[in-house]
């Protein structure tokens, strides 16, 4: 198993953020966690990357198990591309050298030494994410679309055995969003990739080949299990706590918000 979190809480300041949540995750599958703010998907992710420990319950990930284990030598082993990783790049970096430093999971070149093999295996992803013609550029100067693609590329630099990709499509136009989703599809196809976790507020943001799905609510799984069966109108309400048609068509979903039937006006 890939993730195996079983009865984990996480709790701060008297709150608890996660609630008792159960979720295994096998190596061929492809996630996608839904629900809405504040209700927990970051903080697994965080416990998930090895970021953060449960309060309580246990959370094995690639068969190490957090608070036994040197967490340090399990992030060699995930990829991840957040908000919170992006501001950690320095601006004034080469996409180059932003991506050759996942190799080292650091942010910023110092005095580290690269093999001919991490240079190699950069050249790839950046040549993979279409950023080839950007990698003298630095990351300051470059679209919201680019930067996605960069710390994309920098989380997969370390062939992660689990790929974590929290809010990916956050902040990207039309065109920059549907070259990701396509992108994203193709990577969830491939069956030499990664398993897959993808952190979505918006069902038109999953890509196809996708397999599996998880609502949370207030902390709590609210459902879990195949996508077909996830992503639909009720389960989606429930989490989102309003009423919500969710339709599929063209490998793709959609959601709006149920218009409630209006009574006929009573005659005079």
């Amino acid at each position: 198993m890939v993730v195996e979190l079983s009865d984990v809480t996480v709790e701060r300041d008297g709150n608890d953020i996660l609630s008792h949540v159960n979720w295994v995750v096998q190596p061929n599958e492809r996630w996608v966690i839904m629900g809405s703010n504040g209700a927990g998907k970051t903080t697994m992710m965080q416990v998930c990357a090895g970021y953060i420990h449960p309060t309580t319950g246990a959370a094995k990930v690639l068969g190490y198990e957090l608070g036994k284990t040197d967490v340090r030598e399990l992030r060699t082993l995930i990829g991840i591309s957040s908000a919170a990783i992006a501001a950690l790049l320095p601006a004034d970096e080469t996409v180059f050298d932003s991506v050759l430093t996942s190799a080292h999971g650091i942010t910023g070149r110092w005095r580290e030494r690269y093999d001919e093999i991490d240079y190699s295996r950069a050249a790839k992803m950046i040549e993979a994410w279409n950023l080839s013609e950007l990698q003298n550029q630095s990351i300051g100067t470059l679209s919201e679309g680019e930067r996605k693609r960069v710390q994309i590329a920098r989380a997969l630099m370390c062939d992660p055995e689990l790929l974590i990709l929290d809010e990916p499509a956050a902040g990207l136009d039309v065109a920059g969003r549907e070259d990701l989703i396509e992108r994203l599809s193709a990577l969830a196809k491939d069956p030499l990739a990664p398993a897959l976790v993808l952190v979505t507020h918006h069902v038109e943001e999953i890509p196809p080949n996708f397999t599996h799905a998880m609502l949370l609510r207030n902390g709590r799984v609210s459902a879990s299990g195949e996508i077909s069966k996830i992503i639909t109108s009720e389960p989606m309400s429930e989490a989102f706590a309003t009423p919500l048609v969710v339709e599929f068509g063209d490998d793709r979903w959609f959601a709006r918000g149920r218009t409630p039937s209006r009574g006929r006006r009573a005659r005079d």
